[in-house]
Order: structure tokens, then sequence, then C-alpha cells
């Protein structure tokens, strides 16, 4: 897919517009004239698939905020397939492990990511077209990146193996393939990855593995929903700070402010059954006027 642009835009740009047109997609919020009232919206041309006329994405402005800090609210995995059957495969079953994924089928575009969003993984095929999965991992080591490297391929000659390991891949699996399997080897990389201060998170007696998906209070294993996951683990990142249900939104739900929803007092509800009752002292709070917080072991009940 190729982003067309007026004018000369910075690839960072181009990586924001791309973001956002998947999000945008996700939520049916692609158009193809009209600008919706009440908000921002920056048009970018596109080229439609296999076809010799463009649509218009329209891009919302919180979606030009979009960089590197805002993906490590989540453990953020880009997966580079162009089968788009084992792309969504993937994508399924990544996200319902509670993981922030992005798709590309192209190796070009997943260099330009891989420079300007933080990802914690790469799952790599190697047949792709115009730049290969070769050639993206031998560019990826020779920029000296650290981005742990998940081979994912149908060559499974020992000799495919030996050059993807010596290249810089920090793994190696062939297709077909159990997703099991995969699941583990992709906790494995992470837990030796390059953020490893952040993969547990703790507040008072309220613990969180975002490696393992596992939470638990006082030592008690809390049975969460990926969502209620994501909203307790974006409370922990920011306790002691008062976090507004627009900012609660666009982290865990990932897109704009819908001022006529209640999903976040919904949530937050179900998760004060899980987090709070039974335990003391409460943590999730209430905040008049702004949203909820999460309260820290320091602070008086």
């Amino acid at each position: 897919m190729k982003v067309f642009k007026k004018g000369q835009a910075s690839a960072r740009q181009d990586t924001q517009l791309l973001l956002a047109e998947r999000r945008n997609k996700n939520l049916g919020c692609e158009r193809s004239l009209g600008t919706p009232s009440g908000r921002a919206w920056r048009g970018a041309g596109r080229a439609g698939p296999a076809s010799g006329f463009r649509t218009l994405l329209f891009v919302p402005a919180w979606a030009e905020k979009f960089s590197a800090s805002d993906s490590k609210k989540a453990l953020r995995i880009l997966v580079v397939e162009d089968d788009r059957a084992v792309a969504s495969f993937l994508k399924k079953g990544l996200e319902a492990e509670h993981y922030a994924v992005d798709v590309t089928g192209s190796g070009a575009e997943a260099l330009s990511l891989a420079e300007s969003v933080d990802y914690d993984l790469m799952v790599l095929d190697l047949m792709l077209p115009e730049m290969d999965g070769w050639e993206l991992l031998r560019r990826l080591r020779g920029r000296k990146m650290s981005l742990p490297v998940l081979i994912l391929t149908g060559r499974n000659r020992v000799e495919d193996r030996v050059r993807g390991l010596d290249l810089g891949a920090d793994d190696y699996l062939t297709k077909p393939f159990a997703y099991r399997e995969l699941a583990a080897r992709v906790r494995a990389l992470l837990r030796r990855g390059h953020h490893p201060p952040e993969l547990k998170l703790q507040v008072a007696d309220l613990e969180l593995d975002r490696v393992e998906r596992a939470a638990r209070r006082a030592g008690k294993t809390l049975q969460l929903t990926p969502k209620e996951f994501a909203l307790l683990e974006y409370l922990m990142r920011n306790a002691g700070r008062a976090v507004t249900r627009a900012m609660i939104i666009e982290h865990v739900w990932d897109f704009s402010f819908d001022t006529m929803t209640n999903i976040v007092d919904v949530y937050i509800n179900y998760l004060r059954r899980k987090v709070d009752v039974g335990f003391e002292p409460k943590l999730i709070e209430t905040v008049r006027g702004t949203g909820y917080r999460l309260r820290t072991a320091e602070e008086e009940p």
C-alpha cells in the first residue's frame, strides 16, 4: 500500500498517516468526501486496490499526535507478512493475548515503521514483494537496531535457518506452525527483549505481568478480559495521576473520544469488581470532573 501526498512530507508523517489510516479502517471512518463537523481533519490521497482511481482519506487531528512514546503503552508487535490469511490469523491471535499489533505486507514499509515506532518485536516472513525479508533484516541490523526478530517462513532448509540467524534474527520458525509454539517463542523473546524493566508493573499489592498477561492482587489471580487487562495496564502505568475518559479511550480502545459513549465508566465498574471488591485499600478512584486514577502505595486511604 502506498500513501500519496502533496508536497514533500517527512517519513515520520508518512508513518503517522499509515497508522491513522489503519485505525480509521478498523472503525469504518474512511470517507470519500465530506468533512465531519467539530474536528480538524487532514486529507491524503490513497490509491484504491487494483484500480485507476483514488479515494480520499481523512485523518483526525488526534492521530497526528501518535509517536514512539505512545507505542510503549502496550507491548507492540510488527507482523511483516504478505499472505493476508496468515497475517489476519497472526493479528487476531496476538491481539487476543493483549498485544498491540501492526501488520504490513511490504518490506520497505516495515523498515519505515520499525524506524519510526518503538516496537518490542517483529514477526518476519522472508518471501516479500519488493524488499524481501533477507534484505529487510540486513538493513535493520546494518543500522544497529536491536529490535528482536522472529522469522516465520516456509523456507525450512538448514541453510536458510543458518542464514537467517547469521543475519541477526533472534529466532526462526517454519510454516506450517502451531500457534501455541509461536506464542511461546514470542513470550520468550519479549522476556529477554530491550525493555525488560517495563515488563512487570506493581502498585501496592497489585501486580501485572505484561508478557505472561497475568494480573494478581495480594497474590490472588484476577480473571480479566483483554480490554479489562489493557485498562488496568494503562491505569497502572499512570498510577497516582488522574487520566481523563478521552485519554483512556485513545490508549485502550485506540480511537478518538466520543462524548456520547459511557464505555469507559462501564469498564471501570467491571474492573473495580475484580480489583477492589474484597481487597483493601480501594485503589481505583473517581476524580470528579476529570476521570479516574489509581492510588499509589504511599497514599492514605
